[in-house]
């Protein structure tokens, strides 16, 4: 939803300087999160937890072996109190776990015309992007396994996990272009729930899966598959916004658009201000409390922050 005379301006600037910046995800954008890794480490994305050899990965598992018992830290996961040793020594207990050796990280990515929204900065579909890629260097810096999956509304695309450069360099390269191709689709033939089916079907072992995605009626459309998941992996629900929807806009007229649906809107009053931020509110307490039900991780992401910024335990 935006102003109609601001996008137009908006797009003629883009097009004056023959570039989709801001419009599309670039393989160089891309490739240049790299640049953030060493934030993320030193905001400590999330605990630490032991790997085969000396690396030591970055993204929170329980893993599948029990290692030990020792007294339980402020900041611990509360979902690894051992009750047990806890009720016997009347002081609170928590298990640590050796991780699998071979750890892999899936992105499902949504590029699909949902994301196509924008207001300033740039689109949401770049915003995920850049986020994915992100999670993806991550990844090879803690010699974790990485693959993705990527929706754009028209089918689902999907790369085999791997611990090289050269695999993560292609997967970008493949974002670049259904980047630019998402553009033009209006319509959606493939739902969210297939594409998350497939995705299901493609983990053969304990994974952990970040799904990013501006998650427009997220119970229907995304809760059950999500669910699905969450029972055998670490699932981060990663939730990518726009400016526009933390705070309503200026009165005026805006012209709003879904696929090739338009409708104008008239901003004007306490009333409308006050629906328009509970809207939004609700759809983001709405996942929150998915996530506590079936122990997922909630990430907010802003298009117009820094996205390593965001990117921080909640």
């Amino acid at each position: 939803m935006v102003r109609l005379h601001d996008i137009t301006g908006w797009w003629k600037n883009h097009k004056e300087k023959d570039d989709l910046s801001g419009l599309a995800a670039r393989f160089d954008e891309l490739a240049a999160m790299r640049r953030y890794v060493p934030y993320l480490r030193e905001l400590k994305f999330n605990k630490t937890s032991l790997q085969a050899g000396n690396a030591r990965s970055a993204f929170k598992g329980r893993g599948m072996e029990f290692a030990e018992v020792r007294a339980y830290n402020y900041g611990d996961d509360v979902r690894d109190i051992d009750w047990r040793v806890t009720a016997r020594k009347n002081q609170p207990f928590t298990k640590l776990y050796t991780e699998e050796k071979d750890r892999e990280v899936y992105v499902w990515l949504d590029l699909s015309p949902k994301m196509m929204f924008g207001t300033r900065y740039e689109l949401k579909a770049v915003t995920a992007a850049k986020t994915a890629a992100l999670l993806g260097w991550f990844a090879l810096a803690n010699r974790d396994r990485f693959g993705m999956v990527i929706y754009d509304g028209q089918q689902t695309r999907i790369f085999q996990s791997k611990r090289t450069q050269e695999n993560l360099l292609a997967i970008l390269k493949k974002i670049e272009q259904i980047a630019k191709e998402s553009l033009k689709n209006q319509h959606i033939i493939e739902d969210e729930n297939k594409s998350l089916q497939k995705l299901h079907k493609k983990i053969s072992r304990r994974a952990i899966i970040f799904a990013i995605s501006s998650f427009d009626d997220f119970e229907q459309s995304y809760g059950k598959e999500i669910a699905k998941l969450a029972k055998n992996n670490e699932v981060f629900v990663v939730n990518i916004y726009d400016t526009l929807e933390e705070k309503a806009p200026p009165q005026g007229e805006y012209l709003a658009q879904y696929g090739t649906q338009k409708q104008l809107l008239i901003s004007k009053g306490k009333d409308f201000d006050k629906n328009y931020q509970t809207f939004f509110a609700q759809k983001r307490q709405t996942i929150r409390q998915f996530c506590a039900k079936f122990d997922c991780r909630y990430r907010e992401v802003c298009s117009k922050q820094p996205i390593y910024k965001q990117l921080r335990p909640v």
